[in-house]
């Protein structure tokens, strides 16, 4: 579809859109894919009033939540497109009037109509099999000692506020302290619509440069801490893990202590022997609950390794992670000699480096998921 251009006597009104809708927007037919999704809707419809529909509740309960996620993406983008029927309406009453009043009333809906396209542009980006699951999270700290530590700690502020604020829960299934500060590794449990889609953009390296509570000199330094997300796969999805390739032990639980943290020996330690991975639940009280848990996260770290198999061109994460140091980083967060967050991939930056790490970071979060482009990539933040 053309934008709407209309030239009148006085100005010319043109359709503005952001540098990142430039190449998406407009080619709405194989971007939304809306013929797919009516077709789907249709299709549940029908089965929907079958007598068995109900014979599987769960897979019932899945495709329902399918068909009214699909319904409000087919919904918001026909709004739109009511929207710019009616504004060039307006255009063209106001070209053949010479009306400048009418002129106006079509610019701003234009103006307005802007933030819908880019609601379904990003409703677009996290149209992704597993976008819309909950998620597991690990922070781990890297290169820079004790303040790496200190670092993934404030790491975990960090997130944690930011799913707060989106109305998620946030779990800690398992956490491993540094020796002075912070932690050597701590991992998450996110619930919430949307946790995996919007996350997977925070996937990488994290760089942290400041004057170091740590150092007797007050020196600046450099710290890394890694960020992975996986989705939490349900029950719709069949992984198989045989028997063979588990390793299961119950050990007893550590972390800072507390009432949260369970003392007996019913942590969970999964060892799945041909990946390598290891995972370790002590969230629960019961040996079994974190068994449960410990296979969950293995499923979702199971998936998206899958994932990126398969989609190598998707395969951010270890693209981008490489070694938790320096040259690998997808973010700076620097807070000496000046200060300034800058996101090497999109170049989106801000001087508020105090809301960042209060968990303001939708403008980052967004900008990836649009695929902005920083032309300076590698330049950085000293």
């Amino acid at each position: 579809m053309r934008r709407p251009t209309r030239t009148t006597p006085w100005r010319t009104i043109r359709w503005r859109r952001s540098a990142a809708s430039e190449s998406a927007s407009w080619r709405s037919g194989g971007i939304f894919d809306l013929d797919r999704k009516r077709s789907r809707i249709a299709l549940i419809e029908r089965d929907s009033t079958l007598p068995n529909f109900w014979d599987d509740n769960t897979k019932a309960q899945a495709l329902l939540k399918e068909k009214s996620t699909l319904e409000a993406s087919v919904g918001a983008y026909d709004k739109v497109m009511r929207g710019l029927d009616d504004a060039q309406t307006l255009l063209e009453l106001a070209a053949e009037a010479n009306d400048a009043d009418t002129a106006k009333e079509a610019e701003g809906s234009l103006e307005s109509l802007e933030g819908d396209v880019a609601k379904l542009e990003l409703a677009r980006m996290l149209s992704g099999e597993q976008d819309r699951s909950s998620c597991f999270m690990d922070i781990n700290a890297g290169a820079g000692g004790t303040d790496s530590m200190d670092w993934a700690a404030m790491l975990l502020r960090m997130y944690t506020r930011y799913c707060e604020a989106k109305g998620w829960k946030v779990e800690i299934n398992d956490e491993v302290p540094g020796e002075e500060a912070g932690f050597k590794n701590v991992s998450l449990r996110i619930e919430g619509d949307f946790a995996y889609g919007y996350l997977k953009a925070e996937v990488g390296v994290h760089r942290l440069v400041r004057i170091s509570p740590f150092d007797a000199n007050a020196r600046r330094q450099t710290a890394f801490a890694s960020v992975d997300v996986y989705p939490e796969v349900d029950d719709t999805i069949q992984i198989d893990i045989p028997e063979k390739d588990i390793e299961l032990k119950f050990i007893r639980g550590g972390g800072a202590g507390g009432q949260k943290v369970n003392k007996t020996s019913s942590t969970a330690q999964l060892r799945h022997l041909p990946t390598g991975i290891i995972i370790t639940c002590q969230t629960e009280r019961s040996q079994s609950a974190n068994k449960d848990m410990a296979f969950k996260i293995l499923r979702g770290r199971l998936y998206e390794l899958e994932m990126k198999k398969r989609e190598a061109a998707r395969d951010a994460a270890e693209a981008q992670k490489k070694d938790i140091s320096f040259g690998s980083q997808i973010r700076s967060y620097v807070l000496a000699p000046y200060r300034m967050v800058k996101d090497l991939r999109t170049g989106v930056e801000t001087g508020n480096v105090d809301a960042v790490l209060d968990g303001e970071l939708e403008d980052f979060v967004t900008a990836q998921l649009l695929g902005v482009k920083n032309p300076n990539r590698g330049a950085g933040a000293d």
